[in-house]
């Protein structure tokens, strides 16, 4: 089921006849608290908008939940080992881009260096976003001071609808209340920098100064079974720019949360990111997008997300 929020209120779309409806009262309008109820929510959603007192709305608009928490995971490989290609080829000096394509042509392999630790194999990787952060579709990207290279990264955030800590990946897995469309922002040129020489690696101020968020959260039940066959897409200025694939994730799902939950409490409304499709994020193309550009992000049997980036000050 598709649902968010409207005016204060927890909305739900009737997939028959296409009408959002008020479906929260009984969830005090919280969309944590609904996932929480799993399939009871939605059946007892549908009966509130299959009757003859539902109330018709607008579709949702901002975001459906403060996020607790903001993990960001990084699941698929490909991403990982182009999006290293993509940082020397669009900020290394001319030397080292030609160490890298040198050892590359030679070999056939990546050059040491730029391949992820033997850690990124043996459990999934997150680092800690900033989930004060989040923006909401529709908003606007303040381009940070800090930054000249501003970035697309198109991703799945994975909502956890119940406390887990030390959990199995099945466990994990049953945590799961929905899923929705993440877009994590990134400023490359500062990326860049603080990988090479910053205390605690890229993501710091790189990542943390914006991320978004879809209104619409879609439940867990139409989702987790054919996570891995899902396709996103990426347009810029209505253009499309990229598309690419959930499938072969290093880690499942279920791995994710019980990595992130091994010795920590985890609990209804921290989000999970997976990390960028392959192919969805500018880095890998060597294109990026500018001040003023709109940027939406589809996601098969999820949604959409769109954000306008701001004009440097």
């Amino acid at each position: 089921m598709k649902l968010g929020m409207n005016a204060g209120r927890l909305v739900a779309l009737d997939a028959a006849s296409g009408a959002w409806g008020v479906v929260g009262a009984d969830w005090n309008h919280d969309v944590p608290a609904f996932l929480a109820d799993g399939a009871e929510a939605v059946e007892r959603a549908r009966s509130v908008l299959a009757g003859p007192d539902r109330v018709e709305t607008d579709a949702p608009t901002g975001l459906p939940f403060a996020p607790a928490s903001l993990r960001a995971f990084a699941l698929w490989g490909s991403h990982m080992i182009n999006g290293a290609r993509g940082m020397v080829a669009a900020f290394a000096p001319p030397a080292l881009r030609a160490v890298a394509g040198g050892f590359e042509k030679l070999t056939g392999k990546l050059l040491p260096a730029l391949r992820p630790e033997p850690n990124y194999y043996r459990d999934p990787q997150f680092y800690l976003g900033n989930h004060r952060s989040v923006l909401a579709d529709g908003d606007t990207v303040r381009w940070p001071s800090f930054a000249r290279v501003l970035d697309f990264e198109l991703e799945i955030g994975v909502v956890l609808a119940r406390p887990v800590r030390d959990c199995t990946p099945e466990e994990g897995l049953a945590a799961i209340g929905g899923f929705v469309v993440m877009n994590d922002w990134s400023a490359r040129d500062t990326q860049w920098d603080d990988t090479r020489n910053g205390t605690f690696g890229g993501v710091v101020k790189a990542k943390t100064f914006a991320g978004a968020m879809s209104a619409v959260v879609v439940t867990a039940d139409e989702v987790l079974p054919r996570f891995e066959q899902l396709t996103g897409r990426v347009f810029v200025n209505g253009e499309q720019w990229a598309q690419g694939s959930t499938a072969g994730p290093l880690h499942g799902l279920g791995a994710a949360v019980a990595y992130a939950a091994r010795g920590e409490s985890l609990g209804p409304g921290d989000v999970l990111s997976t990390g960028t499709l392959p192919g969805c994020c500018g880095l890998e193309m060597r294109r990026f997008p500018k001040a003023g550009d709109v940027v939406r992000l589809e996601v098969e049997a999820i949604g959409a997300l769109t954000n306008t980036i701001g004009r440097p000050r």
